[in-house]
């Protein structure tokens, strides 16, 4: 299949599609050889690659906030998108236009010849393309999958971040913990400055940091949370943050882009951290989309996301809950949902469609043998969320989880009636 001749974002990413026979092809030889072509570097520029089983946006998007409040130009790469295509890449908070994209596509292609790239290879290299010609101060890269081997690590950071290590993408990763914190571990390099944001990290992490020689900052070693009713404070050996305000974004990994921000020296002071809490939120993650009925949306998708979920739906009130789910058939489907057993709620679950989707019958099969005699299968997700609608009163919650997909279906409704 030809690249398209009108360069319209939709035709060029119908392409990407079309020219590798697999979505995911490990390894790094192809995406450098091109990379190299390009004339790639982001020297005299601050690397932040941030890796983790969850968390990984959401700590990216605190580290921009923060970056922007003190002046710095900062460009983001992120994965995957809810809505377009153009929220995988930002600048300065804002989003490219479409032809900027379109001028990165053709570089790439120009550039790789024969060289197969996958969907997901084409893209970070088109947005590295854009980043160093923004010559932004700051560079944020989230890893797509894993980390030693994804796309994103052609580019040395100067500071490696791992938020959490969980099962997910065992066919990739490995299925233990202990593997998966190998593969995260790849992001870092000799003697460089790192981040571990899981509070109870697999031994595997404690010895590829001591390999790497990596200057670490450990949560609940090094930096800690204390919570109290107004809000929390923050530690780091002799330095606090006190009285700062709820985030919107999960806690803990507040705390790690905190500790990120200490360790490159540009830790704000505690008035600045509370303006940068309450200017981070995420599409797509804990989001309130109405209020009457209530409803959240988190594209939350393997066990420790629902785990943690558990925690933060205690904090709503609500009359009767609506959960409407919707995962993909590669995911751990039935330890995903098993932290939801002692939960009090109507289950409407739906059928994903694509090559990994997963049928509403088969997740339904997954929850717990309690839950399912209070659920209903559901064709898609919209016949889902409209069934809760129509069923729910103003004084109940709808909650939408299980995977970008799921989540995108419900923004789109609100976003695009």
């Amino acid at each position: 299949m030809p690249a398209p001749a009108d360069r319209s974002l939709a035709q060029w990413l119908t392409y990407l599609e079309s020219i590798h026979p697999s979505a995911i092809d490990m390894g790094l030889e192809r995406v450098e050889t091109v990379a190299a072509t390009l004339g790639l570097t982001f020297t005299d520029r601050t690397v932040i690659t941030v890796a983790g089983t969850n968390g990984k946006g959401t700590t990216c998007k605190f580290l921009e906030q923060a970056a922007i409040a003190q002046g710095k130009s900062v460009a983001v790469y992120s994965s995957p998108h809810l809505l377009t295509y153009r929220e995988r890449v930002r600048y300065n908070g804002e989003l490219p236009t479409e032809a900027a994209f379109c001028e990165a596509f053709t570089c790439v292609e120009a550039a790789r010849g024969d060289t197969t790239l996958t969907y997901f290879e084409f893209g970070t290299l088109a947005a590295m393309k854009m980043m160093m010609e923004w010559q932004a101060d700051i560079v944020i890269l989230e890893v797509g999958l894993g980390g030693r081997l994804d796309a994103t690590n052609i580019v040395d950071p100067d500071i490696a971040v791992i938020t959490t290590i969980d099962l997910d993408h065992q066919d990739w990763l490995g299925d233990t913990r202990e593997k998966i914190a190998v593969e995260k571990a790849g992001i870092m390099r000799p003697g460089i400055k790192a981040v571990i944001g899981d509070r109870q990290p697999p031994s595997t992490l404690h010895e590829e940091v001591t390999r790497f020689q990596a200057k670490a900052l450990w949560a609940e070693r090094d930096f800690t949370v204390t919570e109290h009713q107004d809000g929390w404070d923050w530690h780091c050996g002799e330095v606090s943050l006190k009285a700062l305000p709820k985030p919107v974004i999960p806690l803990q990994n507040a705390a790690t882009a905190l500790a990120t921000l200490h360790q490159l020296g540009w830790l704000p002071d505690a008035k600045e951290a509370a303006r940068v809490i309450a200017n981070t939120e995420m599409a797509g993650r804990r989001q309130q989309l109405d209020s009457a009925p209530r409803v959240v949306v988190d594209v939350g998708h393997n066990p420790q996301a629902t785990r943690q979920m558990m925690t933060w739906l205690s904090e709503y009130q609500y009359d009767n809950l609506y959960i409407v789910a919707g995962m993909l058939k590669d995911k751990s489907i039935v330890e995903t949902l098993a932290p939801f057993e002692s939960l009090d709620a109507t289950w409407l679950l739906a059928a994903t469609s694509g090559p990994r989707g997963l049928s509403a019958e088969a997740l339904q099969s997954g929850l717990p043998v309690k839950l399912q005699k209070n659920s209903q299968t559901f064709a898609s997700v919209e016949d889902a969320y409209a069934f809760a609608r129509s069923n729910c009163a103003q004084s109940d919650m709808i909650f939408v989880f299980g995977s970008f997909l799921t989540v995108a279906d419900v923004l789109a409704l609100h976003t695009y009636p």
